[in-house]
């Protein structure tokens, strides 16, 4: 099947002629134990259809009991999100024909979530030098829900149905506790839209990361983000506010985004296609639409329901959900501390200028270095190896640094063991950038790679001297220099005695040997 391309209007263009607007819609699998439901396990990565029962899978008679973990986290996820907490709730019955949810229809909330009316308050990061500004996003509303199955679709060249020879269906995913948030529209982000968006599921998966109630993880989708977009008429200052309130345009969904920056890159990408069908008297057509990685473009899906679709009808065989109030303030008791304080306050403790911070903060960087820091390094020493070559292979691939860390085995414990045989004097600096190569490579732990690659500081002071002396002897202008007070000389002069010693000398005491040798010790 061929795939159509569609036309896209140059970014500046489109912003110039239209004003964006966004919906972003994150669904997050909870960390509990067992499904929303029933008592099956939620373990990643079991064998296809060995976590499942007659609840999950639909069969006659079977009856859900609901999660109490899963309520108490979708409560703290709310209270978290400053959203209301409902005093009475209760589960719905979405019908939809889902080829991977086996009941023929999810159990879902709708028109009473246990979490509404909320925000949460992004730091977007400035540009070209500018002080980074703060965005409001507000949230309509979190509610409860059950995930679907996962659909295998096998041959064929794009992974999807069409194409396929045959699909396969793992029931292993349905049922595991959902927590679906939901923003309300999202305007007066202009050019910045794209990066509005990333900052704001940046800041939720930092969130829910401090409350504990999901490993967050992307690119095994216990994280997702639906992208809403849609554009309207640029208009002039408005002089009534009948002019102000430009009513929304047709919205897209883009489905399933599972990265930082793909949800930036498919806002972007869909601004620019919706212009393009705009400006050339086109209609845009509500439906779904799927991310691709390697393009960035997006691809239609299918035309997009309305909830008068979904037939919608409350679930028979649960009781409503009634957190009482002693309860809501018993959990929000439990609240950590905001991530955006504790980045200011781990930066102080650091030391980090502003521009250190930063970096730290676009590489993805900030929970590693803390936790490397826990393990005995110092925050400098952390923050040089973890955003050197992890952070350039995790972009070469262009994966989050935290997922390219757990796929190749990198952990904070092995980069402050490598800082370690540093300060041990075991390592130089150019050593230790080959053991965390090994280390990246599959090799081991960083003390294993330096044992396998026979790398260590030759610890002979006997050995260093005859160096030094050779060196000295063969450049006695340089030595010369150094006697007069130019001490600065003294570095090509270790160059060589690095050399000499084929890179297993300690620089520090090359140096001090070198100047005590011609006197300027």
């Amino acid at each position: 099947m061929t795939t159509t391309v569609d036309e896209v209007l140059p970014y500046d263009e489109a912003l110039a002629a239209f004003d964006p607007v966004m919906g972003l819609e994150v669904h997050v699998e909870l960390g509990t134990n067992t499904k929303m439901f029933c008592g099956c396990a939620t373990t990643f990565g079991a064998e296809p259809n060995t976590q499942v029962c007659p609840v999950c899978l639909g069969l006659p008679g079977a009856l859900p009991v609901v999660n109490a973990m899963g309520v108490e986290s979708a409560i703290r996820i709310g209270l978290a999100l400053n959203c209301e907490i409902a005093t009475w709730c209760r589960f719905a019955r979405k019908n939809y024909f889902y080829p991977d949810m086996p009941k023929n229809f999810q159990t879902s909330q709708y028109d009473e979530p246990i979490a509404f009316n909320g925000y949460l308050d992004v730091e977007v990061p400035g540009e070209h030098g500018e002080e980074p500004w703060t965005y409001r996003v507000e949230i309509e509303r979190a509610h409860m829900e059950e995930d679907t199955g996962k659909s295998l679709h096998v041959g064929g060249s794009t992974g999807r149905i069409h194409g396929a020879e045959y699909s396969l269906v793992d029931y292993n995913r349905a049922g595991i506790p959902l927590i679906e948030i939901v923003t309300k529209p999202l305007t007066g982000a202009g050019e910045r839209a794209p990066q509005v968006a990333r900052a704001y599921v940046a800041a939720l998966r930092d969130l829910l990361k401090a409350l504990d109630v999901s490993d967050v993880k992307m690119e095994q989708g216990s994280m997702r983000c639906d992208v809403n977009l849609s554009l309207r008429p640029k208009a002039g200052e408005p002089t009534s506010p009948e002019q102000a309130a430009v009513p929304l345009g047709t919205r897209s969904e883009t489905k399933n985004v599972n990265s930082l920056r793909s949800v930036e890159r498919a806002v972007r990408f869909e601004i620019c296609r919706h212009a393009a069908v705009l400006s050339n008297g086109g209609s845009i057509v509500q439906e779904t639409r799927h991310f691709h990685e390697d393009t960035g473009a997006t691809t239609s899906g299918r035309i997009k329901s309305d909830a008068d679709d979904y037939r919608y009808f409350p679930e028979p065989d649960l009781v409503p959900v009634a957190p009482s109030r002693e309860w809501v303030e018993e959990l929000r008791a439990t609240l950590p501390e905001n991530p955006a304080e504790h980045r200011r306050r781990l930066q102080t403790e650091w030391g980090y200028s502003d521009l250190e911070m930063r970096d730290v903060l676009n590489a993805g960087a900030l929970d590693l270095i803390e936790r490397t820091v826990a393990a005995g390094a110092s925050a400098q020493s952390a923050r040089k190896w973890w955003l050197g070559e992890p952070s350039r292979r995790a972009n070469t691939e262009a994966l989050e640094l935290v997922a390219y860390a757990d796929q190749v085995g990198l952990t904070p414990a092995y980069v402050a063991e490598l800082q370690s045989m540093v300060d041990a004097k075991r390592l130089n600096d150019k050593m230790a950038r080959q053991v965390l190569e090994g280390v990246l490579d599959g090799e081991g732990a960083p003390t294993a790679v330096a044992d396998a690659r026979g790398l260590e500081l030759v610890q002979d002071d006997g050995a260093l001297e005859a160096a030094v002396a050779k060196v000295i002897e063969g450049n006695p202008d340089v030595a010369d220099k150094i006697r007069d007070g130019k001490v600065q000389a003294a570095g090509a002069l270790i160059g060589q005695v690095m050399k000499e010693m084929k890179g297993q000398a300690d620089a520090g005491k090359a140096r001090e040997l070198i100047l005590s040798t011609l006197g300027e010790g």
